[in-house]
């Protein structure tokens, strides 16, 4: 089998665990700080910090023995623009608020038969889209042109190593300090820590993480036709996938496209298969209205963020590159604005 065919395969199967799983968990970045932050239940937060903590580790250990090359993503890049990523992550943390949560939320509760969420994916897609190369590209390319910086040290270890530290020290060092501290916040909870099923998810969720890097950075170590060195994320390949939907004629399956039609036939087949599988709607216009606009801003902010909740929540701050940590610093305070400041938006219907 050709390294891009495996590819394929295996990132299809990494969409139909993290369907699954998300199904069955909840698991969210919007509904952890939605139920820590206004219901005082921080069981879901902290299994979202345990992902984050697990995916650092077994992504930093995969590249601390050479077998994948982080530097080759798209988040280790040595110029970026830190206002763009900043106002990206904004956008998109307000964004899923309006929706109700993120991309690959939508794609899991679409999956239980949550017609709300085909609205949000449909129009997620298109924004996403047109900021990516369509109308509002030539205004975030110029946005970005006029304010990104070429900096020396693009990540934690990269810095640390500017003070006379070597790489692999360096690197350890940094992710330790990330990983401990988001284990002890993650286990200090007793609640969390009587949620083996929350535990799990973090745990499983960060391996695929891991597991998406391994799989686009070694098994598609193709010397001859090398893939995009890739893990989960969802604002372009969701664009991608209805892209691919409507003129696949032309276009070629990749990693970020199966992966998105796996997390919607894992969740589906989970919502059959335990029965929790029913048709949700709109319960007014002013509540699609407000649906599809925040699925508009998190297309929008999460091309200018250059990923989502779970594309740099999980997947970029996995690289400790500097941009994800200040696009994530964003979206979480972007989601606080809709939860709990002056902007804030009541929830309309439960997910």
């Amino acid at each position: 089998m050709e390294a891009s065919q495996l590819v394929i395969l295996a990132g299809l199967v990494i969409g139909l665990v993290y369907g699954s799983v998300g199904l069955l968990s909840g698991f969210c970045l919007m509904s952890s700080m939605r139920g820590w932050l206004t219901e005082g239940d921080g069981r879901l937060v902290r299994s979202y910090a345990l992902a984050v903590a697990v995916a650092i580790a077994a992504s930093q250990v995969l590249a601390g023995n050479g077998m994948v090359d982080l530097g080759r993503s798209i988040y280790l890049q040595q110029t970026f623009s830190v206002p763009v990523l900043f106002l990206g992550g904004l956008l998109f943390g307000y964004g899923m608020v309006l929706s109700n949560g993120c991309g690959s939320r939508a794609l899991v509760l679409l999956g239980r038969g949550n017609l709300r969420s085909f609205v949000v994916v449909i129009v997620l897609a298109i924004a996403a889209q047109m900021t990516l190369k369509g109308l509002i590209a030539p205004a975030r390319i110029a946005l970005v042109q006029a304010s990104q910086t070429t900096v020396s040290a693009n990540s934690l270890p990269t810095l640390l190593a500017t003070l006379g530290l070597g790489e692999a020290v360096s690197r350890a060092l940094a992710a330790a300090a990330i990983v401990v501290a988001l284990v002890l916040f993650a286990f200090a909870d007793p609640a969390f820590r009587r949620s083996p099923g929350q535990v799990a998810a973090g745990v499983v969720v960060g391996f695929l993480v891991a597991g998406g890097w391994y799989v686009t950075g070694y098994l598609g170590a193709d010397d001859f036709n090398p893939v995009p060195v890739t893990s989960l994320t969802f604002i372009a390949p969701i664009a991608d996938s209805l892209q691919y939907a409507m003129l696949s004629t032309g276009l070629t399956l990749n990693f970020g496209i199966v992966t998105v039609a796996g997390v919607f036939a894992g969740s589906l087949v989970t919502a059959l298969t335990t029965g929790r599988f029913h048709l949700e709607g709109y319960s007014s216009p002013r509540h699609m209205l407000r649906s599809a606009g925040g699925a508009a801003l998190m297309g929008i902010g999460g091309v200018m963020a250059f990923g989502c909740s779970i594309g740099q929540g999980l997947t970029g701050v996995s690289t400790l590159a500097l941009g994800s940590f200040i696009a994530v610093a964003g979206i979480l305070l972007g989601t606080t604005a809709g939860l709990r400041g002056s902007l804030r938006f009541q929830p309309l219907a439960a997910t």
